[in-house]
Formats: C-alpha cells, sequence, structure tokens
C-alpha cells in the first residue's frame, strides 16, 4: 500500500535532539547536516502518522491495528524485493519509503497504547549497533567480515542466553520462506562451530539423504518420505551455503525462468494456432529446448 499523504498545512516540529556519537570516529560535517536533515524529516513523518491517526484524521487509518496491517507490511516487504532484485533504484526508493511507513504506522499504534515510540525504537537500534560492533566504536578488533559474523552470532547467543527456553541459534519466523530459514539457521550453527569441515562433507551428506529417500519411496510410507524430502533440501540448502549462493534467491530465479520459458512455448504455439490441449510432448520439448536459448 503506498502512502498518501493529504494537505496537512504547516507542521510546527520540535527539533530531534541532537545523537552523540563515539570519539574514535568522529562524522564530518556534511555528515551531521544530512543527519540533521533526516532527523527534521524523520520527526515531520511521525507527526503525520499521528495527524492521520488523530480525530480529525483518516478513517481508515484510524481504523488499523498491529494486526490488520500484518499482510501491508509483508505486501510492501516482498514489493521492495522485487525492485531489489529488478535493481531500479528509482523503484526501490518508493519501495522504501512504503516499508517504512508501515514500520512508522506499526510505531504510532504502539505509541497510543502506551507501549513504545519510534523514538525508543531507534534507540534501541542504536544502543545494537554500537554494542555489537566493538570493532568499530571500541578497541575491541575484529580482522575480516567472517569474524564479524562469528562475533554477532555469539552476542546475539550471550544476549539471548537468560531467556527461558531460548536456544543459541536465536528466533527466526516460522513464516520466513522455509529455504531462507534454512540457511540462517545453518549458518548461526556454523559460527557457534556445529559445521561440516568443507563442501565435500556437505555433498556427501546431500548423497546419504538421496539414498535414504530413494530407500522411503520403496517402503511406500508416505510419512517417512516427506522427512526425508525434508532433509535432502536442507542438506542442498548446507551446500548452498558453503558456495556462497542464497538458496530462496536461485529457487526463485529459477521458477521466474520456468514460467518465461513456459510462456513463451504458449505464445510459440498460439502463433500456430493451437494449445497445449492439442500439442504432442515431443513438440513442447521441443519448444522448450528453444525457449532455454533465449534465456
Amino acid at each position: 500500500m503506498s502512502s498518501t499523504f493529504h494537505d496537512l498545512g504547516p507542521l510546527n516540529l520540535k527539533p530531534m535532539p541532537r545523537i552523540t556519537y563515539s570519539k574514535k570516529r568522529e562524522p564530518q560535517e556534511d555528515t551531521m547536516k544530512k543527519a540533521t536533515t533526516t532527523g527534521e524529516g524523520f520527526n515531520e513523518l511521525t507527526a503525520l502518522m499521528g495527524r492521520l491517526r488523530g480525530e480529525q484524521g483518516c478513517p481508515w487509518d484510524r481504523e488499523q491495528t498491529h494486526a490488520s496491517l500484518k499482510s501491508f507490511l509483508l505486501e510492501e516487504t516482498y514489493e521492495l524485493l522485487e525492485a531489489i532484485e529488478g535493481g531500479d533504484p528509482k523503484e526501490m526508493e518508493e519501495e522504501l519509503g512504503d516499508l517504512l511507513h508501515q514500520i512508522l504506522f506499526h510505531c504510532q499504534i504502539a505509541s497510543e497504547q502506551g507501549h513504545f515510540s519510534a523514538e525508543q525504537v531507534i534507540t534501541s537500534l542504536k544502543e545494537k549497533l554500537i554494542r555489537r560492533h566493538p570493532h568499530v566504536f571500541s578497541d575491541h578488533s575484529l580482522p575480516d567480515s567472517e569474524a564479524v559474523l562469528q562475533y554477532w552470532v555469539k552476542a546475539k547467543a550471550k544476549e539471548k542466553g537468560t531467556e527461558k527456553g531460548s536456544s543459541s541459534l536465536g528466533k527466526l519466523p516460522l513464516a520466513m520462506p522455509a529455504l531462507a530459514r534454512a540457511q540462517r539457521i545453518g549458518e548461526r550453527a556454523s559460527h557457534l562451530g556445529f559445521d561440516w569441515p568443507g563442501p565435500k562433507q556437505a555433498w556427501d551428506k546431500i548423497e546419504e539423504e538421496l539414498s535414504e529417500l530413494k530407500s522411503a519411496v520403496s517402503s511406500e510410507n508416505h510419512a517417512r518420505v516427506g522427512e526425508e524430502i525434508g532433509d535432502l533440501l536442507f542438506s542442498v540448502v548446507n551446500l548452498c551455503r558453503f558456495l556462497k549462493v542464497e538458496a530462496e534467491t536461485v529457487l526463485a530465479q529459477t521458477v521466474s525462468r520456468f514460467v518465461w520459458r513456459f510462456a513463451y512455448m504458449e505464445s510459440r504455439l498460439r502463433e500456430n494456432g493451437k494449445s497445449l490441449a492439442d500439442t504432442s510432448l515431443e513438440e513442447m520439448d521441443s519448444l522448450w529446448e528453444e525457449a532455454k536459448k533465449q534465456t
């Protein structure tokens, strides 16, 4: 859902409190000017959301709840991902704005309920970023990105370790796409020291799971077949991790290619006055190979 800005007239806003930085990395003057401008813009946005949710605001905005906005948040997230995939900066700019609108919407609702404000969210985020970047904001040394990732995972595990029933793997949403969730879980386990020595062992695990799947299929045990397919998929995702490939991304690209090639095949058939119903599998295979040469 794209943001709709009403004619609100002039907004009398207080300036955002000045941000203090560590002495280790002092920002340049131009950066501070940009931060001030951004802060003013953010204040205007939060005030705008308050106006939209106010007594004289928009009826639709006032009716929304955290739950009712879930589908919009998901929609905007996927639209942003699509814009990133498309590589269009202007589209990304618009979709980032729409996603920010959703975030501010939730902050406004929470503020009205006395739970937290947008400012508190920003403060918590700032503190977390500083806490998890000791190599930037203190004298702690982390030599490369791999060391940084390992530190992050261990720091999160330590932070969450005091919570009842918590795991060092942390929490990943169950609603998260399964391939992406599997890869993130594998990464966290690896940074905590639980992993194969290298890609060869990941390959061997795929062969092992494939053999177990064949055995399950022969047994005609449907539940076991499902479990073995899941194990095989998880093993393939682990291999993707070793090969530095995002499983979710490459599968999405494969699905898009399949859809495009299928549409190409249908288009070529229509050009010849035919449909899939009256086309042999051999002819479809031929058109499919033709489509593959186009992508």
